[in-house]
């Protein structure tokens, strides 16, 4: 907040907007320091600025009429303005880890097990925070069976400018590094578990996240199914702001979503929540709706780990079909339906994400002793 004094009719202002609560955060953005200024004219017109410490465009007009409402009941108020812009801050992650130069934060989405659609998700999930205005790049960590080159359309090699860094490819939107854009597709990796940690950190940390003066706000990676070698590495070796678990509603796959999320746990890496997938099938002809897989087992493994179900999304055909072409959801049809099930998703996710511990490390003073 600026430091000129304010005058009583902006004081009661600010004390009426600390009574709007952001509906994913449950905070009022007074309390968490996200009121930039507010001003009010001799006229009566008032004059807001709010930063959003996550991504969220499309709320924009929802919220403008939440802060509308509040300001307009204060007497003296006649007209309100509000500007709204995102910033997102770089979060505290597990000590002894080196910060991924160009990233801001980075998001593991992990699974128990593999076909519960965990790259589809992931991939939309990046789609989605990039529409909402945040810069994003997207890790496929899956190194023996790496999809999101096809799911983002690429193909061909990255460049390596220098020899020793690595380009990543774009599309849609988003950086993109694989293992699957450096090996003959069709070849198969046939590497032992070193082999395949020391190239998944060499992809995390060889490429050339962001820009200079513009790091990602969000490098989302797809790591691959298990608790194995390479989840190991990834908690270990790279600076994981936090993780979402993928699984579908059926209790094999509730098994093996609780050791994912339990490893978390053990490395300090705390876990935003789940995302139940796959969790109804709507019939296109008859209009009738199924759990094919069983209902709420999302539900039920975050009650019992104390984690927020971030959504469900539905068992659909063109999900997959679009992927399958390189045009997920969010290209395909981004104001479809699905895709709004994405956004709501990705909202709640950077929404949680953004009310973790701040990294401070680069803000602090240096320390000078003199004998």
């Amino acid at each position: 907040m600026t430091s000129t004094p304010r005058s009583a009719l902006e004081t009661t202002a600010v004390e009426a907007l600390k009574t709007v609560h952001d509906p994913l955060t449950g905070q009022d953005w007074v309390s968490g320091k996200q009121l930039k200024s507010l001003r009010v004219d001799e006229q009566g017109q008032a004059t807001v600025e709010i930063a959003l410490g996550y991504p969220a465009t499309s709320l924009w007009p929802a919220y403008t009429a939440q802060v509308s409402q509040a300001l307009l009941a204060v007497p003296g108020v006649a007209g309100v303005d509000v500007h709204w812009t995102t910033q997102i801050q770089t979060h505290a992650t597990p000590k002894g880890q080196t910060p991924l130069p160009g990233v801001k934060n980075l998001i593991g989405i992990a699974s128990g097990k593999g076909g519960v659609g965990k790259s589809t998700t992931a991939i939309n999930l990046a789609l989605a925070l990039a529409a909402e205005g945040a810069r994003v790049g997207m890790m496929d960590a899956d190194i023996y069976g790496p999809s999101q080159p096809l799911m983002m359309g690429l193909s061909g090699r990255p460049d390596s400018p220098d020899g020793k860094s690595i380009e990543p490819l774009r599309n849609h939107g988003l950086q993109m590094m694989s293992i699957g854009l450096l090996i003959d597709e069709n070849a198969p990796t046939i590497w032992r578990g070193p082999m395949a940690t020391q190239a998944v950190d060499q992809l995390l940390r060889q490429t050339r996240w962001g820009a200079p003066d513009a790091p990602l706000d969000y490098l989302i990676i797809d790591m691959p199914p298990g608790t194995g070698d390479i989840h190991l590495t990834l908690c270990q070796r790279a600076p994981l702001t936090a993780a979402v678990i993928v699984t579908t509603p059926q209790d094999i796959a509730l098994l093996d979503a609780r050791k994912g999320l339990k490893m978390f746990e053990k490395v300090g890496v705390p876990v935003l929540g789940v995302v139940e997938n796959m969790a109804t099938y709507h019939c296109p002809n008859c209009g009738h709706e199924e759990h094919i897989f069983g209902a709420d087992g999302g539900k039920r493994l975050a009650q019992e780990t104390g984690v927020p179900v971030l959504g469900s999304m539905p068992l659909d055909l063109k999900i997959r079909e679009q992927a399958d072409r390189g045009q997920p959801t969010l290209v395909a049809d981004p104001h479809g339906r699905i895709a709004g099930l994405y956004k709501d998703i990705a909202q709640r996710l950077a929404a949680g994400l953004s009310r973790l511990p701040k990294d401070y490390s680069g803000k602090l003073p240096g320390v000078t002793v003199v004998s």
